[in-house]
């Protein structure tokens, strides 16, 4: 049985939450991620989506000086590295979210899991298409 440790990207960048929308944007950009955790004091307190820049910041007129704080979610949603794939898209698909942090057993961030991450690392494509069905959904 695969764990999230197994299909997660490590590569993780973490934005402050007094950065400017626009560096968040453009480290998005850069990296090619759509979802960036947002840390303070060594531990993880939000994260800011590419969504989150659209529809609550352009969408409500803020300017790219806007501190990432004013627009993340703070509601951190994530699973455990050890946890297995199932659980991290049964995790997914509740939330409905289509991006993951993983932390480890001290609550550290290691990682971030996808859909993308499940769809090609994973044996049994059934978990990215049961997450894929509860994020659709209305």
């Amino acid at each position: 049985m695969q764990t999230l440790k197994d299909v997660m990207s490590p590569d993780v960048q973490v934005v402050s939450p007094d950065a400017t929308l626009k560096e968040a944007a453009a480290l998005m950009r850069d990296e090619g991620f759509g979802m960036l955790p947002v840390g303070e004091n060594d531990r993880m307190i939000g994260t800011v989506t590419d969504r989150d820049i659209a529809v609550r910041a352009v969408a409500q007129g803020k300017d790219c000086n806007t501190a990432v704080r004013d627009v993340m979610t703070k509601d951190v949603i994530w699973c455990y590295e050890d946890d297995t794939v199932e659980k991290g898209a049964n995790v997914m698909s509740t939330c409905q979210v289509r991006r993951l942090p993983v932390v480890n057993s001290d609550k550290r961030l290691v990682g971030i899991v996808s859909l993308g991450d499940f769809a090609v690392a994973v044996d049994d494509i059934q978990p990215t298409a049961d997450a894929l069905v509860g994020i659709s959904q209305p």
